[in-house]
């Protein structure tokens, strides 16, 4: 593995980038207010922005706007530039493969890319066992062929989701996820049979990770019944949620009760997923064999394409058309995917996301050390989150993190906040992050806490 010097220069979509933080106007410049603005006449106002660029490269460790200025990036495009943007293998692969064929439709000419990334994701997924994978556009879109597939193989109908979860802003989805405003207030009705039950989250609960197992399975099975549970679907750790790990035992007891009625587990690893958490999948992390797993976000290195791999004799439940759409497994994003997918198994980036879950862990918990705003720190690999709290009672901090995050923006360095509550800053650095430029944006974000 060859990791960034500081002083060297990337490739990125043509230009190198120096791996610096330079701020040479505030934020934003003219020429991305003007863009802005033009956003604001042209886009539809529902689709809002975090920073107030408008980027024109990225590569490393930064993000370039149109006026010039370099900004730290510590959240990949929310967990999808993994391999780093504008990888060179990936940016190749997409160029040979869009001067060959853009699309043919996979359910109308097939082609050798879809077939091989099915082979791939069949390969590195948990799970000893037979598996196929079907390829789809969005995280979204994945899971809700998961749910089709787990109801057309067990012939049920209900599906379990969990407090905090994330899954989609479609309308299944929608009601699967937890969170209201943004996601869900004035978009309903959402789809039926979908149940919610509390999970695992250790910092706010202080259950065991089989005592929370017992309190929804309880749930479970007395307002639902396991002969009317198709799925039950959860991410490994919760990523909008607030990057919540479950308590030991916890996921390994769910599954075990899944497996006892029949029922279909399935991991949404949209954002945990591809070396993100210092294992390939977060499932590995926590002993796990899903029956289904989804997949999108650092599939392909920043095109779009998602998945859903699992069981053969589950995948094979669903009637030939039953899969499908017209972009699923579009050849560019198959190519760039097949980049993506040996980068994260030929260059390191599973032992790099553990050093970079490191160098974050040691900071932010120095800052919880000094700092009692900071409740708790927490995640795996290079997805790491800090909450912040009142330190006199200990409840969310919604206006310190969004204070926090807006100066740690004004001083170049781009971070995300998260959580139910809306109090949780997520770190979700590209691996391709130098460790001197990872520590300089930390450095931003702590003086940002010291000033808020």
């Amino acid at each position: 593995m060859t990791l960034i010097d500081e002083t060297s220069t990337i490739p990125a979509g043509g230009p190198t980038l120096p791996q610096e933080r330079r701020l040479v106007t505030e934020l934003p410049g003219p020429r991305s207010a003007a863009i802005l603005a033009r956003k604001a006449d042209a886009v539809a106002a529902g689709v809002g922005h975090t920073v107030p660029v408008a980027a024109v490269a990225a590569g490393g460790g930064v993000v370039v706007d149109a006026d010039g200025n370099s900004l730290i990036d510590l959240g990949s495009g929310i967990a999808v530039t993994t391999v780093g943007n504008a990888h060179p293998a990936v940016a190749q692969a997409i160029a040979a493969q869009a001067a060959q064929l853009t699309h043919t439709c996979f359910m109308i000419s097939p082609y050798e890319s879809y077939v091989a990334v099915a082979e791939a994701l069949n390969r590195i997924t948990p799970g000893d066992f037979a598996k196929k994978s079907a390829l789809f556009n969005s995280g979204a879109e994945a899971v809700e062929n998961a749910v089709k597939i787990a109801r057309k193989h067990t012939g049920r109908q209900a599906v379990v989701a969990f407090d905090h979860g994330y899954h989609g802003r479609t309308n299944l989805t929608m009601a699967l996820t937890a969170k209201s405003m943004p996601y869900k207030s004035g978009f309903g009705p959402f789809a039926p049979e979908v149940y919610r039950v509390p999970g695992s989250y250790p910092f706010r609960d202080g259950l065991t990770g089989p005592e929370a197992a017992k309190r929804a399975i309880t749930l479970v099975e007395k307002q639902i019944g396991a002969d009317n549970l198709a799925a039950v679907i959860i991410e490994p750790i919760q990523g909008e949620g607030g990057f919540i790990v479950p308590a030991d035992g916890f996921l390994n007891t769910v599954v075990d009760w899944c497996r006892a009625h029949g029922v279909v587990f399935i991991a949404d690893e949209v954002q945990t997923g591809f070396a993100r958490t210092g294992a390939m999948f977060a499932s590995e992390t926590f002993g796990i064999e899903p029956d289904l797993i989804t997949t999108a976000k650092g599939i392909a290195g920043g095109m779009p394409l998602a998945a859903v791999t699992g069981r053969a004799e589950i995948m094979d439940s669903a009637h030939a058309g039953g899969l499908g759409g017209t972009y699923g497994g579009n050849p560019v994003a198959c190519a760039a995917a097949l980049a993506a997918i040996d980068a994260f198994e030929n260059e390191g980036m599973v032992e790099r996301a553990q050093q970079v879950g490191a160098i974050l862990v040691e900071r932010l918990t120095a800052l919880k050390e000094k700092d009692p705003r900071v409740g708790d720190v927490r995640g795996h690999g290079a997805m790491i989150a800090a909450e912040f709290v009142d330190p006199e009672t200990g409840e969310p901090d919604a206006a310190l993190t969004a204070a926090v995050a807006k100066a740690a923006i004004a001083q170049g360095v781009i971070v995300l906040t998260c959580g139910t509550f809306g109090n949780v800053i997520r770190f979700l650095p590209p691996l391709a992050i130098g460790d001197d430029l990872l520590r300089e944006g930390l450095d931003v974000v702590a003086d940002a806490l010291a000033g808020a």
